[in-house]
């Protein structure tokens, strides 16, 4: 999609067309904390990017709307693109909550071929939620997700298998999909800097890349065996906080563990979900970001458990003398609520539920502030 969620606000809103829309944290004036979650062309055009500094994207367009993310808003029209998508194909893989691979070979035949099943795609989604999309049609997914990004807003490229080698060639190496920064700066160093240029480098010139350098040659010579997988259901549920001053406060630290811990299991519960994996993400100041790990023996999505292994995982993590900025709760390897993973069920369990369901009670009727865990902030 193009600049998702700049793009549904001004869609929603037609005052906000043509101006810069930032969606992000609040800038506070240059103050801010967070960083921009996605931005419009129009901001585009002042330097502003995903990732960066709120308080950066302030300096650079310190006139641009700027707007908190309503996700309940983009889920929704995610929902109805995805619906779109399966329209023309049932082989779809869901990237992120506004990029996804369609496979239509075995349907392209049924819209007039593959070139003109893509622009229906494009007018469908355009149809259903009024924006526009960018679409890629390739051979491979690295070279469809490639073609995509090169003619935004509302591109269409296609790479025909007999001109792959050649869309790929004078692309800069930074194009390949895996091939990070610091891969790019040892290859760079190297003098190759285009894709065709890494096709055509011989074995010594990719030393010290060990396995990862054969395969980022084959990928560059067009040669990319990943197929489109459906991943059904979220992969993960998550929640970050960032501090408005960097802190080492060890009680302000555990409130917001524990609030980010009560927000994740209360989004898991509403999807129906429950997970296995506890990350725990910390970011330092200087912007210097860590995370930790644990997987449980049994899935979860009980708030105090979630907030135990949170505060477990922070005790065990040495920030020196550094301050926190910004901390965050994810929860990964999700299956159905109800799916049992053992014989037993313990009364402890029991008990959580009844727990957890008498709190969404009173919040459901008195609105989420109305109650909150002990230890924990209301404001996350």
């Amino acid at each position: 999609m193009d600049a998702f969620f700049a793009a549904i606000e001004q869609r929603d809103d037609p005052s906000l067309k043509g101006k810069p829309v930032i969606i992000g944290a609040d800038p506070l004036g240059g103050r801010g904390r967070g960083v921009v979650s996605t931005c419009s062309y129009e901001a585009r055009k002042f330097g502003v990017r995903s990732a960066m500094p709120i308080s950066e994207a302030w300096r650079r367009c310190p006139k641009g709307v700027y707007l908190a993310p309503d996700f309940r808003k983009y889920e929704e029209a995610s929902g109805l693109i995805r619906s779109a998508f399966y329209e023309f194909t049932p082989d779809l893989e869901q990237v992120s909550i506004d990029e996804a691979f369609l496979d239509i070979t075995r349907s392209a035949h049924l819209f007039g071929g593959p070139l003109e099943t893509c622009r229906r795609i494009k007018a469908r989604v355009k149809e259903l939620t009024g924006l526009t999309c960018s679409v890629g049609l390739a051979p491979t997914k690295m070279a469809a997700k490639i073609a995509s990004d090169l003619k935004k807003p509302d591109g269409l490229v296609e790479v025909r298998p007999e001109g792959l080698r050649a869309f790929l060639a004078p692309l800069d190496i930074s194009r390949l999909w895996g091939l990070g920064p610091k891969t790019a700066e040892v290859l760079r160093a190297r003098g190759i800097n285009t894709v065709g240029e890494l096709a055509a480098a011989e074995a010594d010139e990719l030393r010290g890349l060990g396995v990862h350098g054969p395969e980022l040659k084959n990928l560059a010579m067009g040669e990319d065996p990943r197929e489109v997988r459906e991943e059904e259901g979220a992969r993960s549920v998550g929640n970050e906080i960032t501090f408005s001053a960097d802190t080492g406060d060890a009680r302000e630290i555990k409130e917001s563990l524990v609030a980010l811990a009560d927000k994740v299991s209360s989004r898991l519960r509403e999807g129906g979900f429950k997970g296995r994996t506890v990350t725990l993400k910390v970011r330092l100041e200087g912007f210097e970001t860590h995370t930790r790990a644990r997987t449980l023996a049994f899935a979860t999505n009980y708030a105090d458990v979630l907030a135990k292994e949170a505060l477990a995982l922070y005790a065990a993590f040495d920030r020196g003398r550094k301050k926190v900025r910004l901390l965050g709760v994810k929860v990964s390897g999700l299956m159905p609520a109800g799916e049992r993973e053992s014989l037993f069920e313990e009364a402890e369990d029991g008990r959580r539920e009844k727990a957890h369901k008498a709190i969404e009670a009173i919040r459901e009727k008195f609105g989420r502030g109305a109650i909150y865990r002990a230890g924990g902030k209301k404001d996350i």
